[in-house]
């Protein structure tokens, strides 16, 4: 009888010890592995609004554009079907690439999300209470909220808003909308200001090369922003420059002198182009690797070198002018 009890009591053991074992089995399973992290390449591509499959019914729809541009981040480009009227939605931003196959970015302190499930691309927000900054880049009561689908083909060139770059900067009640169109390596920038005193008339240039980003800030301290608007010429090059307005006692704005880097020796060695550029505090700051010889272009050795401007009254305008030039190993 004794032999029985201790057998039962064994078994009981043994079922007990096999659950416990599927379970922490089972536990392992984590999110992660049922959604592995994928790379930031993976993300690069078009995305469209189910609308798209109707377009020749005349449905309006919507396309998420996705280039890396660095290791962790990414250009994200928003236009709409532009054939029949004013486009719907249109936006552009960079991203950072996080976890969860997710990139994120911050507007306004509200954080933005892109993220990436099989070939689904899901825009939301991280606070539901800041879901209504998804419609401020649409017209018509549009959002961008929603999923998109991933395809293989070209958008529909026919259809697709020509925007090449847009984005809203505001600073101090005075605002700027930036827009460019135009393929190749001429492109049609505009700018139109809003919240001066006297003259908000729109501002058109031609530009040599491809517009990559602007950012807005109060330079001189004088309680009155500037617009920066970055360029980089096309070809291996990618050879930067800067065109700048700065506002005049809010009233007007004028055209900033950006000088050329060839006419600045120890600016200038080493140099050949691949510039970056951001605004750093109160300076404008232009950063690149320099090259030493025999170096190809793509494939530079030396070290990293960052460039600070400062934005002064010149004899005719505002002009930014060197302040410092720093360097430093990337090694």
């Amino acid at each position: 009888m004794t032999n029985l009890k201790t057998m039962k009591k064994g078994i009981a053991i043994t079922v007990m010890i096999a659950i416990v074992i599927s379970s922490c089995i089972n536990n392992k399973k984590t999110p992660e592995n049922n959604n592995p992290e994928i790379s930031l390449k993976s993300f690069s591509g078009d995305y469209v609004s189910s609308e798209y499959d109707k377009r020749s019914e005349g449905y309006d729809w919507v396309a998420v554009t996705i280039k890396q541009t660095t290791d962790s981040t990414a250009h994200i480009s928003v236009r709409s079907r532009a054939d029949r009227k004013k486009p719907s939605c249109t936006f552009d931003v960079d991203a950072l690439k996080t976890v969860n196959n997710t990139l994120t970015t911050s507007i306004d302190g509200k954080k933005i999300k892109f993220t990436l499930k099989v070939d689904t691309l899901k825009i939301d927000t991280e606070k539901v209470e800041d879901i209504n900054i998804l419609n401020y880049y649409c017209s018509g009561g549009g959002s961008l909220l929603g999923a998109y689908k991933k395809i293989n083909t070209p958008l529909d060139k026919t259809q697709i808003d020509s925007t090449v770059f847009v984005k809203y900067l505001s600073l101090q009640n005075i605002s700027f909308e930036i827009r460019s169109t135009g393929e190749g390596s001429i492109q049609h920038l505009t700018i139109q200001p809003s919240g001066l005193k006297r003259v908000n008339e729109k501002i058109s240039l031609e530009v040599v090369g491809t517009i990559v980003n602007a950012e807005i800030e109060d330079l001189n301290s004088d309680g009155f922003p500037e617009v920066l608007i970055y360029t980089v010429s096309a070809g291996s090059g990618s050879y930067g420059n800067v065109i700048g307005y700065s506002v005049n006692n809010g009233k007007s704005i004028s055209q900033i002198h950006f000088p050329n880097i060839a006419d600045n020796a120890k600016a200038n060695n080493g140099y050949m182009g691949h510039d970056e550029f951001t605004i750093i505090e109160t300076h404008l700051a232009q950063r690149f690797q320099t090259y030493k010889l025999n170096d190809t272009n793509s494939s530079p050795t030396g070290n990293m070198r960052q460039i600070l401007y400062k934005l002064t009254d010149g004899e005719a305008s505002r002009q930014f002018v060197v302040d410092k030039i720093i360097e430093f190993s990337i090694k």
